[in-house]
């Protein structure tokens, strides 16, 4: 048997302690039992990736150069309460 840890305590567990699988893409993460009584539900287990707009071409944030991360996060949003026009 392999050497399984549980994704939310990091307990090694016992060769016959139960446990849950899960399967994401290629990767299997397991949870205790303790753990998936008290949620079911897998969390944090793979950063979200970020796309935008450079210069007509949508990339990845991460994989910008410095100077275009930081105006990145210098972007704000605006929301607009009343339309345009007249007619919207």
């Amino acid at each position: 048997m392999e050497k399984y840890q549980c994704h939310d305590c990091g307990k090694v567990l016992a060769r016959d302690e139960e446990y849950m699988p899960y399967k994401v893409g290629n990767e299997v993460y397991v949870k205790c039992k303790d753990c998936h009584q008290s949620d079911p539900v897998l969390r944090n287990f793979q950063a979200t990736e970020v796309y935008s707009r450079v210069v007509g071409y949508i990339r990845p944030v991460k994989q910008w150069n410095k100077g275009k991360r930081t105006e990145f996060d210098d972007r704000r949003e605006f929301v607009v309460e009343q339309p345009a026009c007249s007619s919207c």
